[in-house]
């Protein structure tokens, strides 16, 4: 019989989530998967900043973990049993299997893993969620046009960087905002970003000014706070804001909204939301795109891989003090 280590939520973080609001836990699992499950040895965890949000009680787009409960997240692993007839031992897949070892599922929402595409850390990566996030988040939401220039917040992770590429086979000019003078110069020259703003050294509102002298067409933003509002100041007219993340707000005790909201007025503009789990039935589309992408070395992956489960916490907590580069992931 296979013993399971999860991690589990033990109390809602308040403020910054801390080691202490997670505890390891290790279970037995049944002897096989009940009729219509699939049991899933996983082998790679993604730390995506919305777990911060799925750690709140109560319910927004999706019901918050409750105390007790394994921590959400995307895992990505090999089938090796199954009850399931659309699934088979041998397979890969990916989704919400949550921070453990193994996973009982039943097979909904989740994805199977084409390896050909690429290897499977990379589908829970740019092949994955955030992938995907970035892929209609940006051209269903931000509807590029060649000529226009893409301003992305949080620009050197695996959302940003996927955006920025996407929109520069759009035809599109591209500026990163990214916090240090080395992810700046990754976005620049390995990313092709056209230019990047360190909002570490310089001031944000002065560096748009600069690197965008026509304005902001479409702001995608992963950040929110500050640097919302001084993308909101320096709007095209028609600009679009995608909204995807506010990961400088998730661990505040007091969260705040933009202020420079009016100039969504000023500017005729809009401002839309994404959320990924909107797309499901069009994912194939978007990993067929992005896949085609990396094989024909249009679009390159950084990934930051780390490794133990009892590792997760203080890995999940790189995400917040801007310590990781690239795709954040926890190696089983």
């Amino acid at each position: 019989m296979l013993s399971n280590t999860q991690i589990i939520l033990v109390s809602h973080p308040q403020g910054m989530v801390k080691a202490s609001d997670m505890t390891l836990q290790t279970t037995q699992l049944p002897a096989q998967p009940p009729h219509g499950h699939i049991l899933v040895a996983i082998k790679y965890i993604s730390l995506d900043p919305a777990i911060r949000g799925w750690l709140n009680p109560g319910t927004t787009y999706i019901k918050g973990v409750q105390i007790g409960e394994v921590v959400r997240a995307f895992s990505a692993g090999e089938i090796v049993e199954s009850n399931h007839p659309d699934y088979q031992v041998g397979e890969y897949v990916w989704g919400l299997l949550g921070a453990q070892q193994y996973a009982i599922h039943n097979g909904q929402g989740l994805v199977k893993a084409d390896l050909s595409k690429g290897p499977l850390s990379w589908h829970l990566g740019v092949l994955g969620m955030p992938g995907m996030t970035a892929y209609f988040g940006l051209l269903e939401k931000g509807q590029p046009k060649a000529g226009e220039t893409v301003l992305v917040s949080g620009a050197a992770g695996v959302v940003g960087t996927t955006v920025g590429q996407i929109a520069k086979l759009h035809g599109c000019r591209v500026v990163g905002i990214a916090g240090g003078a080395a992810k700046c110069q990754f976005l620049t020259e390995q990313m092709g970003f056209d230019a990047a703003i360190d909002y570490k050294n310089e001031n944000v509102l002065a560096g748009i000014q600069r690197t965008c002298p026509d304005k902001v067409n479409v702001f995608y933003d992963n950040v929110g706070g500050d640097i919302l509002d001084d993308a909101l100041a320096h709007l095209a007219l028609g600009a679009r804001v995608v909204l995807c993340g506010s990961i400088s707000q998730y661990n505040s005790t007091d969260p705040r909204g933009p202020k420079n909201y009016m100039k969504i007025v000023t500017a005729r503009g809009y401002i839309t939301g994404v959320i990924v789990f909107d797309f499901v039935e069009r994912y194939a589309e978007g990993i067929n795109a992005i896949g085609h992408w990396l094989q024909t070395g249009q679009m390159k992956v950084q990934e930051d891989v780390y490794e133990g489960l009892e590792n997760f916490a203080s890995t999940l907590l790189k995400l917040y003090t801007g310590e990781n580069f690239g795709k954040l992931l926890l190696k089983i």
